[in-house]
């Protein structure tokens, strides 16, 4: 019997992170959370910024407990990092950081939204495949670059989040395709970046290298003289690469991908984007699978509207056992008269959620849900019909025609969404219990440790031995 072989997966989220330890062994993969913390931006003056001195430690200190997790005598082979897209560093030949970084909900991209929505959106989403959304990367550098023109004098580097990590990790800067494919800056044709986009928001060139494909060794861990002989794997930094990686997709097609989280992330793969009016009209981006196809998606508001609105009830739940109960009670209630819009800009980053969501109803002349079981039903019935509509689009502009959804993440535990979504698109939900970024992250690491042939290859194997539900659609 071959000896397992152990990764890590350095997993950081917009509200939490995560260090999983993977182990290898007979074709299964075996999880063990080493370390989970939370995570949050923070506001400082009129802007949000991450904190990612504390995010670096939380890191590190993960990896150093799933070292000790380790059974006596074995090794880490191998680590990789994902985060959220977009966000990014800014760096001098150095390595310092010269500048702060924002957080993609910070407001300051919202004239250049306004302007790019007025003249270039659709030019640009030609170029790009990808919409002009607020977070976008694009309009972030471009913001920066406007109002502090000095910043083209000391920025020689432009990484994003994961690349930031694995330049800490292995002192290797490498841009990779999947999360550079959400920046609305990579050119939609190919692996590179867009000259077009480049020049339309002002951003040198030479921040950026050519993107490397996920699986690319970058060298071992300088960071930690424990891991000295673990290899720093740049797998694909986006983390909705990696829960797409990990959906156990049938190989004859069909399947439509929901990573559900903070946000919704619902789409598919595809062999080429999905581009003109239509798509650009649909908000659908074309971002780029670890090897370099394609994942035309489309992000629906998700749980964040949830997360936001528990924050202000004192009996929130904490325990699985609480979370249950008020799934049940909310379960229990009727059908939403009239479901949430959840694209309203006011849901984007308000002070209070509970106020933003009650100001639509009222708006609307709806009732205002009596308790938090109300607004649990009314925020996961809008999420679904959200699920819904962007299934409905993609079918509608490929001919094609989904026959199940394959859930994973945080949303993938909540049965009433899992129904709700059932119900809405009217195919069935596959929820699987998997930490789907973890799994797709250690995929890729096991691909270039040569411990397994291709990505086909382990989506097979791995749901020979996944727990699946299946929530079928009620009337």
């Amino acid at each position: 019997m071959a000896s397992p072989i152990y990764s890590a997966a350095v997993d950081l989220g917009a509200t939490s992170g995560r260090v999983i330890l993977g182990a290898w062994s007979n074709n299964q993969l075996k999880l063990t959370e080493a370390h989970r913390f939370p995570n949050s931006y923070r506001e400082l003056g009129a802007h949000a910024y991450w904190e990612l001195g504390t995010l670096w430690h939380e890191a590190l200190t993960g990896l150093r407990k799933a070292v000790a997790l380790l059974p006596r005598g074995a090794k880490l082979a191998s680590v990789g990092v994902d985060t959220w897209g977009c966000d990014h560093v800014l760096l001098n030949d150095a390595g310092r950081l010269v500048f702060p970084t924002h957080a993609y909900r910070d407001n300051r991209t919202q004239a250049g939204l306004a302007a790019l929505a007025k003249h270039g959106a659709a030019q640009l989403y030609a170029a790009t495949g990808i919409p002009n959304v607020f977070y976008n990367t694009s309009l972030q550098l471009g913001e920066t670059v406007a109002r502090c023109p000095a910043v083209t004098d000391l920025a020689t580097r432009c990484l994003f989040l994961p690349e930031y990590f694995n330049y800490l990790l292995s002192g290797k800067m490498e841009n990779e395709l999947t999360v550079g494919s959400t920046s609305q800056l990579i050119d939609v044709h190919s692996h590179d970046w867009s000259r077009t986009a480049l020049e339309h928001f002002h951003i040198p060139p030479t921040w950026f290298t050519t993107p490397v494909l996920s699986g690319k060794k970058l060298g071992p861990v300088t960071a930690l003289p424990e891991l000295a002989q673990t290899q720093v794997i740049a797998v694909p930094g986006h983390d909705t690469a990696c829960a797409y990686d990990a959906m156990p997709a049938s190989p004859a097609g069909g399947d439509l991908f929901l990573s559900s989280g903070t946000w919704s992330l619902v789409g598919f793969e595809n062999a080429a984007p999905l581009l003109g009016p239509d798509a650009l009209a649909s908000r659908i981006a074309n971002e780029r699978t670890g090897l370099g196809g394609y994942r035309p998606l489309t992000n629906v508001p998700g749980l964040f509207l949830l997360e936001q609105t528990l924050q202000e009830f004192n009996a929130r739940p904490e325990t699985p056992k609480a979370w249950d109960a008020l799934i049940t009670a909310a379960e229990k209630l009727p059908a939403p008269a009239l479901l949430l819009d959840t694209t309203d800009a006011a849901f984007m980053a308000p002070k209070s959620m509970r106020a933003a969501i009650d100001a639509q109803l009222k708006r609307k002349k709806a009732a205002v849900p009596k308790n938090l079981a109300g607004y649990t039903r009314l925020i996961c019935d809008s999420i679904a019909r959200g699920h819904a509509n962007a299934a409905s689009n993609f079918e509608r502009m490929t001919g094609k025609k989904f026959r199940r959804v394959l859930m994973v993440g945080g949303g993938s535990k909540n049965r009433l969404l899992c129904q709700a979504t059932a119900n809405a698109i009217g195919i069935p939900v596959l929820s699987f219990n998997l930490e789907g970024t973890a799994v797709g992250n250690i995929a890729s690491q096991l691909i270039a440790l040569g411990a397994v042939k291709d990505l086909a290859t382990f989506r097979r194997l791995l749901s020979a031995n996944l727990k699946q539900k299946t929530y079928k659609p009620r009337a």
